[in-house]
């Protein structure tokens, strides 16, 4: 069994404008310096209180936790206005097609989004059957810890060096390898190349069309 554990935001779904957008409207309100936007880039992936720990620049998690219910206030209530603002990068359908017809192969999701958005974004795609394992902060730490990992490992039956994670953020690398996994590495997300390189990417892509031959060869390897 070969296991495929998908990011979210950044690898399967464009979701920086909303992010920054809600970010800015969340601080702003709570009378806080609004962090740049290339800040708010470099948090997506993080469980939503941790993200906001480190835009804080402090050790207050009370104020993070107060933070992250506005932020998933305002996100909840953009929803209607937001239509056609998280779309799939090109490719992403495809892949995911040719990936699923593998009888041998299964898929999976890690990623810093509740599960309550998970299952919002996978059923409006129409993407959701190509899923065996979510694994969200909601019932696991957040990245880097490899805890999304490895619970989905436990739940498919596959082993390690049976089992990659494609992601777009260092947090997504340093989750994998510290699970004993392959990591790719995809350039259209957060993170650039040079990071993911460092981070321990296996392996980059620059795009969908490149994804199964990379996955192919870095199980087989």
């Amino acid at each position: 069994m070969k296991l495929v554990m998908f990011d979210m935001d950044g690898t399967l779904i464009d979701t920086q404008a909303l992010i920054v957008e809600h970010m800015t409207t969340t601080f702003a309100e709570a009378g806080l310096d609004v962090p740049p936007p290339g800040a708010v880039r470099r948090i997506i992936g993080l469980s939503l209180p941790r993200a906001m720990l480190q835009l804080l620049g402090r050790d207050d998690h009370a104020l993070a936790e107060q933070l992250s219910e506005r932020y998933r206030a305002h996100y909840r209530g953009s929803l209607v206005a937001a239509e056609g603002r998280e779309g799939l990068f090109p490719g992403a359908r495809e892949a995911l097609e040719i990936l699923g017809a593998r009888p041998e192969m299964v898929m999976g999701i890690a990623t810093g989004k509740g599960l309550h958005g998970v299952h919002r974004l996978t059923q409006l795609h129409n993407i959701a059957h190509h899923f065996v394992t979510l694994q969200t902060p909601d019932n696991n730490p957040s990245k880097p810890h490899p805890g999304m990992m490895l619970q989905a490992m436990a739940e498919t039956g596959a082993e390690k060096h049976r089992t990659v994670i494609v992601g777009d953020t260092t947090f997504d690398m340093e989750m994998g390898k510290a699970a004993g996994a392959r990591a790719i590495g995809v350039t259209w997300g957060y993170h650039d190349a040079v990071e993911l390189r460092s981070a321990g990417a296996d392996m980059l892509v620059e795009g969908y069309e490149d994804l199964p031959a990379a996955i192919d060869s870095i199980l087989e390897n």
